[in-house]
């Protein structure tokens, strides 16, 4: 049987709630709402072309089904339902949510108008073009590894990009205490600033 503490620490109650909420607005900031300005990623997306570029779904190869890759990231990286993941792909894939789409969708990925995608077993993915400028150095060591949420596999901490993601794309979350909505900008613009 456990052996039960023989000591009471005695702790500000006040103070214990500051810190526990404080690393857990940390925790939803850095690990789910809102993007890493170094890639320009929320942590779902990164794990999503992270995953596709692990099945060699490139844009010049055919297509693979959405629920193949969901399969994939949430098996692997995203411990979370697979709806989420889905929403996520699907966003990348739509004309009217990023400037510069970094999913080349074939199937119904919904309208402007709100129509909802259809489901992931009827609809076909594939990185698109500019996508590799996300992941083009991954395989020369540019960027640190961290263990998956079962210790059993690695991912990129952050993309090696040399796309100004954020930038060309824009983002828009909501955290705790704290949110972004910043609006895509045209790419030749933003390089010849930058």
């Amino acid at each position: 049987m456990a052996e039960i503490a023989k000591e009471i620490l005695p702790i500000n109650i006040e103070e214990e709630l500051k810190q526990s909420y404080l690393d857990y607005a940390m925790s939803v900031i850095v690990g789910r709402a809102l993007p890493d300005v170094r890639d320009g990623l929320k942590p779902v997306h990164r794990r999503v072309l992270h995953a596709m570029n692990e099945l060699n779904n490139d844009w010049n190869k055919g297509y693979k089904k959405s629920a193949r890759v969901v399969g994939d990231v949430i098996g692997k990286y995203h411990p979370h339902g697979d709806s989420a993941v889905y929403d996520t792909i699907v966003r990348m894939a739509q004309p009217f949510s990023l400037r510069y789409m970094l999913v080349d969708g074939q199937g119904n990925f919904g309208s402007i108008d709100g129509d909802s995608p259809a489901a992931m077993r009827y609809t076909e993915i594939r990185m698109a073009k500019i996508a590799h400028e996300l992941l083009a150095d991954l395989d020369k060591e540019t960027v640190d590894y961290v263990p998956n949420y079962d210790g059993t596999e690695l991912i990129p901490e952050v993309l090696p990009t040399r796309l100004p993601n954020l930038l060309v794309n824009g983002s828009s979350g909501i955290a705790v205490g704290m949110a972004t909505n910043m609006p895509p900008h045209n790419l030749v613009e933003t390089v010849r600033a930058v």
